[in-house]
Formats: structure tokens, sequence, C-alpha cells
């Protein structure tokens, strides 16, 4: 069964391709637009992309999943007059869109099959009549994206971010066989929404700090291990959390929150109102799992949504819980429904027991387009760049080793906010002076140092790498600390607390990401190599060999490696 499943968000709009529960392939939009965040109404470029990267048409599409974000208001129900207004706006090219849950609320409708027209939908966009239409809930399909890709009997599900399907978290629990949801459920949907989001907090502080809402949320984790938490005890009293572990606050409107925390930003220093935000980020959400571990007692932790994209909260989380194992789903921002929405629709049609029964681990998150039989033409054309004599591993190692900073090109592009050894810039961990060097080509303002790769088989030498946190940094989703013996020889990737967020690699994934740093590692004794992601700044990663190619043309990086070469830009 062909599930195509579409995040319509008016951020992280983007699509996937599952062949039942084989996951085919997952694009962000904003890979093939070129804006930063891309999304609002459907996202069309996405869902064709993946369905050419698998071979297939829309015509072959036996389920469309659909969040219940934003569409164009002519797919709503209507009488004739708003018809006729919705259909003239499409017309003039300027449709209105319009989104599902705040229409299901005004409506007072439960199911959005009563108010979508899926008859309209099905023919617009080319799938066939027998086509079945399916809605995920935006809470649930971050959940089970966490879950799904586990061997887990037991475990919390625990979803946070800025809203989504009109709840802010979600708390599930996996046990005896049994899928329970706690907290963040459907019956939500249609109740008044609270006012109680840590990542609309945080977001509003990225707001008030300059930089940009539901983009730069990054930079604040950074930013925060640069100051001290001087305001966290005036925002953190207006959040608490009760005996079931649920966040409340006494905020009476988001605007009131926003309010108050551009208040308290304004006399503080920048680097003091992160790290503010970031205890109090901490603070509360460690008291929400630990009220709900108490009553439900489970030894794995499951997390997803855009308030797990916070790295140090993972390493909080998994530390101080003295967990088994916690899992960080890679699609951690809104892109991650995608996955889950198909799932829920997977486990909504075979129950619970054989949906996890045909469970897997994730061994990679390689799901765009694979440009491997065209990057190499792309880059030799013109003259602009030239090829290196020699093998690339050992070329590239060497390089890297004399303190150059390139880029490797190999195989199917990244999902998901990180670039994982497909799209990746490779640089030297022992140059101190390499983040500003770098980030100043890239145009980049980051307070984090780069991230670090490292084999399976260094990786503990290296890292406080255990059973609780290796599989989540595998996708560089959390910190850990960095060995002492060791933090002074790679200090490009140590954070100023002693961590680093470290991506732990197994050649079968990638066999030319980890060659080099088996080449690199002969060459000067260092088992870690820089991974840092290939875009410049307010770009998202690189996608196509033409992007790759400006890249280099344009100076971003001293080198581009392939599986077949590596190209430098010729002299001029």
């Amino acid at each position: 069964m062909i599930i195509l499943s579409l995040h319509t968000g008016y951020h992280d709009g983007t699509a996937a391709l599952l062949d039942g529960y084989d996951l085919v392939a997952a694009v962000q939009l904003e890979r093939l637009t070129r804006k930063k965040g891309d999304g609002g109404g459907i996202p069309e470029a996405a869902m064709d992309e993946v369905l050419s990267i698998a071979g297939l048409r829309r015509a072959d599409v036996d389920v469309v999943v659909l969040s219940r974000a934003s569409f164009p208001a002519r797919y709503f129900r209507a009488g004739a007059l708003k018809s006729a207004e919705y259909a003239f706006h499409k017309l003039i090219g300027h449709e209105k869109l319009k989104d599902m849950c705040t229409q299901m609320q005004l409506r007072g409708e439960g199911e959005p099959a009563n108010l979508f027209r899926e008859e309209m939908f099905r023919r617009d966009f080319g799938f066939k009549e027998g086509a079945r239409i399916a809605y995920s809930n935006h809470h649930m399909a971050h959940a089970l994206s966490a879950l799904f890709y586990t061997d887990w009997d037991d475990a919390l599900l625990y979803t946070a971010d800025g809203c989504g399907d009109n709840v802010h978290y979600s708390h599930r629990i996996l046990k005896d066989g049994r899928l329970e949801c706690l907290f963040g459920g459907e019956n939500m949907t249609l109740q008044p929404r609270r006012v109680d989001s840590l990542g609309l907090a945080y977001g509003f502080t990225t707001q008030a700090l300059g930089y940009r809402m539901n983009r730069h949320e990054g930079k604040l984790t950074g930013l925060a291990a640069f100051g001290e938490p001087a305001r966290a005890e005036a925002l953190g009293r207006h959040f608490n959390v009760d005996a079931a572990g649920v966040v409340w606050s006494d905020f009476d409107s988001d605007a009131a929150m926003r309010e108050e925390i551009h208040r308290l930003a304004k006399d503080t220093e920048p680097a003091d109102m992160a790290a503010s935000v970031q205890k109090v980020l901490e603070d509360t959400v460690l008291a929400s799992v630990r009220a709900i571990l108490k009553r439900h007692p489970v030894r794995r932790i499951g997390l997803a949504g855009g308030v797990f994209a916070n790295v140090r909260l993972n390493r909080l989380l998994c530390e101080e819980t003295d967990t088994d194992e916690t899992f960080v789903f890679p699609g951690m921002g809104d892109e991650g429904i995608t996955v889950g929405g198909a799932l829920q629709f997977l486990l909504e049609r075979d129950g619970l027991q054989a949906w996890l029964k045909a469970r897997r681990r994730l061994s990679s998150v390689y799901l765009g387009r694979d440009y491997n039989g065209k990057v190499d033409a792309v880059l030799a054309v013109n003259g602009a760049l030239r090829l290196l004599e020699g093998n690339p591993v050992e070329t590239a190692a060497k390089l890297i080793s004399d303190g150059k900073a390139g880029a490797i090109y190999e195989g199917r592009m990244e999902f998901g906010p990180r670039a994982l050894g497909a799209r990746s810039i490779l640089a030297n961990p022992a140059d101190a002076g390499i983040n500003a060097s770098l980030n100043a080509r890239l145009q980049r303002t980051e307070f984090m140092p780069f991230a670090p790769y490292v084999a399976e088989a260094d990786a503990a030498d290296v890292f406080e790498i255990t059973k609780a946190n290796r599989y989540a940094a595998g996708f560089m989703t959390i910190t850990t600390a960095v060995k002492p013996e060791w933090r002074e020889r790679i200090p490009a990737v140590v954070h100023v607390d002693g961590t680093a967020r470290p991506q732990v690699i197994r050649r079968e994934e990638n066999p030319l990401y980890a060659d080099i740093l088996a080449a690199f590692k002969a060459e000067t004794g260092l088992p870690v190599l820089i991974n840092t992601s290939f875009n410049a700044h307010e770009e998202p990663i690189i996608n196509t060999p033409a992007e790759c190619r400006r890249a280099l043309v344009d100076d971003r990086v001293d080198f581009v490696v392939t599986g077949r070469a590596v190209y430098v830009r010729n002299a001029t």
C-alpha cells in the first residue's frame, strides 16, 4: 500500500512516502524551493519529489494522510457565496489559507472529513478516485514517530512544541501491550486552547533578543552557555507542574506571555536572558517528566516535537531520569509528523499489536534524492573547478589535516534539520579558529561550536556515550560530555560546558563519510571530524549538484569530495 503523507503547516511543509511500513522517501519543501522553513498550503513540490524518487505518480497513491493545518479555503465546505468567493480568489491567484483545526473548532466539528472537500482535493491533485484521505493528529504523529523506530516494551512518549492541533504537549505511556494517552489527546482538539507553551516562551525570547521566531531558537541554546540565568526566577514563577506532570502557566494569553518576556529581556544581557529561558525550559520539562515517571514507572523515553531540537534539554532528560534509553526522532520539527501521520494511519488500520511487531530501528535518514550519477558532471562543467588527482578519501583527509574545510556530497539528501554526512562540511576539530573563519565564510553568527562525528568503535573513548544515549547520538539529537583528556585536543567541537553534540556513525550507512574519517585518524591520530551543515546563513541545506557547485565557486568551502573525486576552484 502506497501512503503519501503531507504536512501543510505554515512552516516545515513536508512530504513523506511509505510503502506499507517501509519509509521510502521524505523531503522538506524548503530543500526544493530554497526558502528556509517554507510551508503554507499543499507542499506540492515535495509531494512530487518523493513520488518521483520512488518512480511513482500521484495516481499510484492508495492513501493520502493530511496534517490538520493550512489549506486553500476552497477545500472547506461553505455556502454558495463563500464558495464563489474562494473560487474567485483561486482564479486571480490569491487564494486564502485556512487552518483545518481552527475550522473544526469554529464549527464544533470533531471529524475533519465532514468539513473537507475530499472529492475536490482528489480531482485537483490527480489522485485516483478510490484513494483514501486520512487525517493525522499533530502530537499523536510526533509520538508515534518516536516509538515506531524502537523495539521498546515500555516507554514514556513525550511531545512538546509551540502548538499543534490545539495542544502544546502530549504524554503517552506504552506498557503491558497498551498505549495510553495521559494528556494532549484528541479530546483536547475542540477545547479552549491552554496558555502553557514553553515552546512559545522560547520562541518569544528568541524574538525579544532580535532573532527570528520559529527559525533561530538554536542560537539561544548556544548563547545560553555564555550567560547566567539571571531572569530564570522571574520567568519561571509563571510556570508550574502538577502531580500528573501537566505544565501550567498563570498567563491569561499568549500576548501576555510575549509582553512579559520582552519586558524581562529589555534590560537583560542577551546571554543571560538566553540562559534564563533555557533553565526554565529544563527545570519545567524535567519536573514534568519526573512526575509522569513517578506515576507510571517505565525505563525508556521517546521525545519528538520542536522543543526537543534543544539538545541540552535532551541530555538532561536522559541523564537525570536514569533512563535505560532515550530516543529523539531525527525529524524533531513539524517535518516529522509526515512520517508519524502515516504511522498513525497504519496503527488505526492494523491495531497496536500488529503495529508494534512491524517496528524497526532507524539506521539513517538519507531519504531525499540521490544525485550520485550527476554530481561529478555538474562540478566539472565550464572549467571554474578542477579535479585533484588521487584517491578522493585520502586526498580529502589530507586537505582537512592541512587546515582546509570541504564539503562531502554523497548519496541521498538527509531528512530533518541535521546534516548527517550526505551534505556536510568537514573540517579539523583541532583547529580552534575554524569556527570563526568558517562561520564568516558561511555568513553565520553561531554561538555553539560545530558538531563532531566519530566512528562507533571510537565513540565511547572520546565522549560519554552510554546505552542510554547511543541511539540518539546516531542522529546528533543529544549532547554528551567530552572526556577530559580530549577537550583540549578537539577544541572546535567542545562547548564551554565541556559537552559536544556528536554523531556516532557506522560505515554501512555511508562508506565515503566513514572512510574519510578513518583516513584523517590515520593521518593525525584524531578519531573525530567536524560536521556542520552544508549551507550558508538562512539557506536550507544544499540539495542539488548545481547548488553544491555554486557554493564551491562562491568560496563557501575549499573543496567538495564525492565518491569519485575531489574538486577545488581554479586559481584566478
